[in-house]
């Protein structure tokens, strides 16, 4: 959306429509691009870069929760004054790479002069209708098959830890489904979508089948893990956007330890109820399980960020790359793959090769830049280091605590310097 090289010149078309009319279409465009799960230097950059295309100057202020913006006509010149300003109250976004991309579509239409100003407005609103039910479905079962392709991929686990995984992912999909339409248990959704993944797991660990519990646990709540926010939150902060970023950890602190309550809750009520998991571990899976799992996993994720259906192979694409060039450059480290310097070589390619498909497939970048990072980001690590607090392990606590610190700095310091090496050309 809007290239750098944008002139700031205002088409006649634009300079007579009525100034309600194109605030009504910035205002709209402001809250897709919030729903829709954009950062907030990116969408204060698309905001004001769209303004100036529709003769206005607007003073864009957004955080997770929340979005301001003060518009002032440029017809007027240098003496123009803030007239309007907008205050949108909203809760914070998640990824939907297919409504981002119609947004950006729809807004690209209207400032070059291919569709009304009103036509574009009321293409947005229809944007804000709710999932099909068709679309819920896959999105629950793309949580049953990220948890077991991650149990397989990243944790190289055991067939029945795989099954298991799959089955508790799909559950959890069906809680955070049905608590988007229901506030309060969206409220509590993280909590109790931990303690259902730990009963499970530890009745059929002590009944059934003996599990690597804590894999299949992380595994199966592994969506759930704030490792994006985190990631997008120290962005936000080292671009200056200091209440956005510190909002956004603040939400990723709250929702790890919301995580981390439910799993241990549930663990003390199988000791009260003397349900113990067996310990001991079935042989892990093949090494030529590796690359089904990364390409199942890659499919789950293209689902459940809801890209387009002609995007699927980027977004997977972008998903295997992102593994690869970490793995890549943990070995030549002499690290493990995963480790600081190979996720900032994820981070580095991923960051560059976005900007590169928004110049010249002329959509936002969060395309490939979003999924890419999904496997980099320190989510499970952060998770774990407040397991260790809550078990009152503080040094083991602290330790993985710093890893995940590290890792979530490599990952940004790669994806800024990916954005020196190829300069972004559009806001998104």
């Amino acid at each position: 959306m809007l290239a750098d090289a944008t002139p700031l010149t205002v088409p006649v078309g634009f300079a007579t429509t009525a100034i309600n009319t194109r605030i009504a279409f910035l205002t709209e465009l402001a809250r897709r691009l919030h729903q829709y799960g954009t950062t907030a230097p990116r969408l204060e950059t698309a905001i004001s870069r769209s303004a100036q295309r529709l003769g206005l100057s607007a003073e864009v202020w957004s955080s997770p929760t929340a979005i301001i913006v003060s518009f002032a006509d440029l017809g007027q010149g240098e003496e123009s004054v803030a007239q309007v300003t907008q205050v949108m109250r909203l809760p914070p976004g998640d990824v939907n790479l297919g409504r981002l991309c119609e947004a950006d579509r729809i807004a690209d239409a209207v400032i070059d002069g291919q569709m009304e100003l009103r036509e574009g407005f009321h293409l947005l609103r229809k944007l804000g209708a709710p999932e099909t039910f068709r679309a819920e479905l896959g999105v629950i079962a793309s949580y049953g098959l990220c948890a077991a392709s991650v149990v397989a991929l990243l944790l190289h686990s055991a067939w029945p830890d795989l099954v298991t995984a799959g089955v508790i992912g799909v559950i959890i999909g069906l809680i955070t489904v049905a608590s988007g339409s229901r506030p309060r248990l969206a409220a509590a959704s993280e909590a109790i979508s931990a303690m259902v993944a730990t009963i499970i797991a530890t009745v059929v660990s002590a009944y059934i089948v003996p599990l690597a519990l804590k894999s299949v646990i992380l595994g199966s709540l592994i969506v759930l893990l704030p490792g994006m926010a985190l990631t997008t939150a120290v962005r936000e902060i080292s671009s200056q956007h200091l209440v956005a970023g510190v909002a956004r950890m603040g939400g990723a602190v709250a929702t790890l330890l919301k995580l981390t309550f439910g799993t241990v809750a549930a663990s003390q009520l199988c000791e009260a109820f003397g349900i113990e998991p067996r310990n001991y571990a079935l042989p892990p899976l093949p090494g030529w399980a590796d690359w089904p799992s990364l390409i199942l996993g890659a499919f789950s994720f293209a689902i459940l960020f809801r890209a387009a259906r002609r995007d699927w192979l980027v977004v997977m694409g972008a998903v295997v790359l992102g593994y690869l060039a970490t793995r890549w450059g943990g070995s030549i480290s002499g690290s493990l793959p995963g480790a600081p310097f190979g996720v900032f070589v994820g981070g580095l390619l991923l960051g560059s090769l976005s900007n590169v498909y928004a110049r010249y497939a002329q959509q936002p970048g969060a395309v490939v830049r979003e999924p890419g990072i999904i496997l980099l980001v320190p989510g499970s690590v952060s998770f774990r280091s407040v397991s260790y607090l809550l078990d009152r392990d503080a040094s083991l606590g602290m330790d993985t605590g710093l890893l995940g610190v590290t890792l979530l700095v490599s990952l940004v310091a790669g994806l800024l310097f990916g954005d020196l090496i190829v300069a972004p050309r559009r806001s998104l």
